[in-house]
């Protein structure tokens, strides 16, 4: 039987409904929202005192119920459908004895003015408001404004909805400004299989009389009936509140189904701020039979270790999910704005959250994990703040790794999963240091590094890339004696071009920074000190190349570009563009001597934009390597102008096993971890 209407301007006329009631015949037709859900919001607004008018009831059965349970008995209900009016006459007349019906249209209605204390609208709105057509809006200003004449001053406008973003603002908007206070209340689900997957909301508007001027609009969401309404400050922000919900609740249809073949992401806000507190990651497994309890399990990343690739990247979540042998496992990173109070605490804050998320079939009353690294939440000291008009917000961190190994990161809040920086800290002070610091009573200042950073030490395996990449150049093999003259463009953290100066004892060094704010970073929080042969130079990489290319060819033995870019609209995020365009590139062939090497870190997701980068590299650089960091998007690529450079795989070890052997040297301290002929054993001629 067809029911639904040939175009969405039918929802207005009575020969539609009076067709479509006397097809469906006495059964009830609730479009959305069973009175049990709708309930607990109807009980704060409507009195038994009250005077009601249902504006299109249908034949809902919704007045009914309100009357049976007592909530009120002074309730008027009508539609422009004779059809349906007759039918609800015959339903209720003598069971209900102080409920009327009345055929009547909404946009011209026969009652004086404030003749009620409350108007509720089922549906009615939806149905009405279908587009933004001019000849549609201007019938629901009409709509509008007899509702507001016959409300008294105090009464409410309860609009039941599913809050269609152009619904919304238009209601929002109209009433607000008409100086009413405006509150939007989500529905609870009651649990059962609704015809709608979109949750219900109630738009609350209550009147007052308008004051002259331009008073402030009061605006609020109540996303859950055991809260205290949220304020919001402007229509878009209750839009987007709204929004926000609607898509919770269609990525929680999704994940009731079947297992999802891509992770699924959210964040959940603290509701004070409405900044992120949480970042839940949803990972199914293989649909391997699981367990008995092992459906579901929480992961909490500690403080600090989100960057790392088990935990910050897709295909090492899904290793996590894997060893971890759960049908669906949840990684939640905790955000460093927050403070939370250990694991206990996160647990019976995300508790009821994270059930939403259970996967299908989850048995009830089943014990859902948490899980962790190490029993603990991790530790994050954020040191320092700041802002950049070329960087952004950023911050210094100190972080505590695996095991008892501590870290200082540099962050930019626009990519806050991305590591700009990161160096080791030294051991804390000795016992006796610390009985002292004790005995004198003094907290250490959180604006001033608890430990000195390790110098020695390479956190970055793309750094220790270019590094291994000097055993590229020509010559004997490249001892730290041997002089060199290196440019490095990007100074981040300063720990490359600091470790090169350190080790390479006739190396000279010249960093080229764009950001003044950065150097203030590397020397204030990583160690990082110019010197004769380490100096920095504030400029834009691409004019001081340019420049030096013109005034002075052929000085440098290695190239190391690390610079990151500031469009986060391009598909690569290492270098800005403009850093491989080839009249650039050849400028920086030009500054190269003819046996040095030029080492780029390329980051780029984009596979067309990465094979346009290494066509152009080829042009400029007729061999070219290329080194892959694991688990990492980044890629060394080794650029050298002349292909009688080659070497194969075997030689470049052998120059790597020469270099780090000569780093071990005493006098000339290295960590044993580094093992430089391994950066090169999977280098790829391309």
């Amino acid at each position: 039987m067809e029911l639904l209407p040939r175009s969405p301007g039918e929802f207005g006329s009575a020969r539609y409904w009076d067709r479509f009631f006397r097809q469906r015949g006495q059964r009830p037709f609730e479009w959305y929202g069973a009175f049990p859900e709708l309930c607990p919001v109807l009980h704060k607004y409507v009195r038994p005192c009250d005077k009601v008018l249902v504006v299109g009831c249908g034949n809902s059965e919704l007045s009914e119920q309100m009357y049976d349970v007592g909530m009120c008995e002074g309730i008027v209900n009508i539609d422009i459908s004779d059809a349906v009016i007759r039918q609800m006459r015959e339903r209720s007349g003598s069971k209900r004895p102080k409920m009327s019906y009345l055929v009547m249209d909404v946009f011209q209605m026969d009652f004086p003015d404030a003749e009620f204390q409350v108007v509720l609208d089922k549906g009615t709105l939806d149905a009405i408001l279908t587009d933004e057509e001019e000849a549609t809006l201007a019938k629901v200003d009409k709509m509008f404004a007899e509702i507001s004449r016959v409300l008294q001053v105090g009464g409410r406008y309860l609009c039941v909805s599913l809050a269609q973003a152009h619904v919304l603002k238009k209601a929002v908007e109209y009433f607000s400004q008409e100086g009413w206070v405006v509150r939007v209340h989500q529905v609870a689900s009651s649990g059962d299989k609704q015809q709608f997957v979109l949750p219900i909301f109630v738009y609350v508007m209550t009147k007052f009389r308008k004051i002259p001027g331009s008073a402030p609009r009061i605006l609020e969401i109540c996303p859950d009936e055991q809260q205290k309404p949220m304020r919001v400050e402007s229509t878009e922000q209750l839009v987007a509140a709204v929004r926000d919900r609607q898509h919770y609740a269609l990525l929680r249809s999704q994940l009731s189904g079947t297992p999802c073949g891509e992770q699924v992401a959210l964040d959940l806000c603290d509701r004070e701020s409405g900044r992120p507190r949480y970042t839940l990651h949803v990972v199914d497994s293989p649909s391997e039979k699981p367990s008995r309890d092992n459906h579901f399990a929480i992961f909490i990343i500690p403080q600090g270790r989100e960057t790392e690739w088990l935990f910050g990247m897709e295909e090492g979540r899904k290793q996590l999910a894997s060893s971890a042998g759960f049908r669906r496992l949840v990684t939640v990173a905790l955000h460093r704005e927050q403070h939370y109070e250990g694991m206990a605490g996160i647990q019976a804050e995300l508790s009821a959250k994270v059930m939403e998320l259970a996967p299908p079939g989850l048995p009830a009353q089943q014990q859902v994990p948490f899980l962790s690294v190490g029993g603990d939440i991790g530790v994050r000291a954020v040191r320092h703040r700041g802002s950049s008009p070329l960087s952004g917000d950023y911050v210094v961190e100190d972080v505590r790794g695996d095991g008892s190994c501590h870290f200082r990161r540099l962050i930019f809040l626009r990519s806050r999963n991305v590591v700009q920086s990161e160096a080791p800290l030294l051991p804390s002070l000795p016992l006796q240091g610390q009985k002292k610091r004790r005995k004198d009573k003094k907290k250490p200042s959180p604006a001033e590094p608890p430990a000195a950073v390790d110098k020695s030490y390479l956190c970055c395996e793309h750094h220790k890339a270019m590094v291994a990449g000097l055993c590229l150049l020509g010559g004997p093999d490249p001892l730290p004696g041997t002089p060199l003259a290196v440019l490095v463009v990007g100074l981040g953290g300063g720990s490359l071009p600091l470790f090169i100066h350190d080790y390479f004892s006739q190396a000279h060094v010249a960093v080229v920074e764009i950001d003044p704010s950065m150097l203030e970073v590397a020397t204030g929080w990583f160690g990082f000190s110019p010197g004769d042969r380490l100096q920095v130079h504030v400029s834009d990489g691409l004019d001081y190349v340019a420049k030096l290319a013109a005034e002075a060819p052929a000085q440098y033995d290695a190239i190391m570009f690390d610079v990151d870019s500031k469009d986060l609209t391009v598909g690569m995020s290492c270098p800005p563009p403009a850093f491989v365009e080839k009249p650039f590139l050849q400028k920086v062939k030009t500054i190269l001597k003819p046996e040095g090497v030029f080492l780029l870190n390329l980051v780029c997701r984009d596979a067309q934009l990465k094979e346009s980068v290494l066509g152009t590299l080829r042009e400029v650089f007729p061999l070219l390597y290329a080194r892959r960091i694991a688990g990492e998007v980044n890629e060394i690529l080794f650029c050298q102008p002349s292909p009688e450079a080659h070497r194969d795989t075997a030689e470049l070890g052998a120059r790597a096993q020469a270099l780090e052997g000569a780093l071990r040297q005493p006098g000339c301290p290295w960590d044993s971890s580094y093992v430089l002929a391994d950066m090169l054993q999977a280098i790829q001629i391309l």
